[in-house]
């Protein structure tokens, strides 16, 4: 959404929000792209560059909703990636100076790891019944819907 805004002027931005949230709220992944094209259709005088990036974009931004429903708020929330970052430079603030790359690698790397643990064991992100329509296809090597 931020990306999406910085190509709007000032004065437009609400207005514009308010449109790009339509799609966000629509239930199917079809509902989704034909509420992208009715919002770009309807953008493309005013704001050309926006209604640029929305065509280049549209598939990466509308892939969440490809997943379960359960899993779709998750997805599209970027809460744990803040956390994480905030939590690095937390870290990195008490140490300063680093005083080479590997050390940053070791520090950054350390905090990824236990992340990893706390998002497996303690608070689980997405319940293990969320996760059991989906299984691992060991000749693609890809997650795939079972439904």
């Amino acid at each position: 959404m931020r990306n999406a805004l910085a190509h709007v002027p000032n004065k437009q931005r609400p207005a514009v929000a308010a449109l790009l949230k339509t799609i966000f709220a629509q239930d199917t992944v079809d509902a989704a792209r034909q509420q992208w094209n009715q919002v770009a259709d309807r953008l493309h005088q005013s704001c050309p560059k926006l209604t640029a990036m929305m065509d280049k974009s549209r598939d990466d931004v509308l892939v969440y909703m490809t997943f379960p429903p359960e899993h779709c708020n998750q997805i599209a929330s970027t809460n744990p990636l803040e956390r994480l970052n905030k939590e690095i430079k937390r870290r990195a603030n008490v140490v300063g100076i680093f005083p080479n790359n590997e050390a940053v690698v070791r520090l950054v790397g350390a905090l990824m790891l236990e992340q990893n643990d706390e998002w497996a064991v303690a608070r689980r992100y997405m319940s293990i019944e969320s996760l059991k329509p989906l299984s691992y296809n060991q000749q693609e090597g890809l997650l795939q819907n079972a439904t």
